[in-house]
């Protein structure tokens, strides 16, 4: 049985299919459409205090919701390209940052792991 990330993977794959996009999807255009929808989701927080951006409106929250989609259809048309298993990217970083980041010594902590003493 497949995955719901397999699930959407391929929906994707078959999207750009369908219409002969992959001619235009090299990783530099993939990388810098990706930047530019970060941008607009980001355009949704700006000048907006910490407090207001954790309580957006209904109206709001589904064009952020949409731009977080448009991300995400470009992060795995990305890693398809580049033949990258972003699930086992995802886990592989998740493991480095544990050991970067210990819970014991950075609980609570926003610093950054090069400033914190690691014992």
């Amino acid at each position: 049985m497949a995955s719901d990330f397999d699930r959407i993977r391929k929906q994707v794959r078959q999207f750009v299919v369908e219409r002969e996009w992959d001619q235009f999807h090299s990783p530099k255009n993939l990388s810098m459409a990706l930047i530019v929808e970060a941008a607009e989701m980001v355009e949704h927080f700006q000048w907006l205090t910490e407090e207001q951006s954790g309580d957006l409106s209904a109206e709001k929250l589904a064009e952020v919701e949409l731009e977080l989609a448009d991300i995400q259809i470009y992060l795995i048309s990305l890693a398809e390209k580049l033949k990258l298993d972003i699930v086992a990217a995802v886990e592989k970083k998740l493991a480095l940052n544990a050991e970067k980041y210990p819970a014991d010594q950075v609980r609570g902590s926003s610093r950054k792991y090069t400033e914190y003493k690691q014992s």
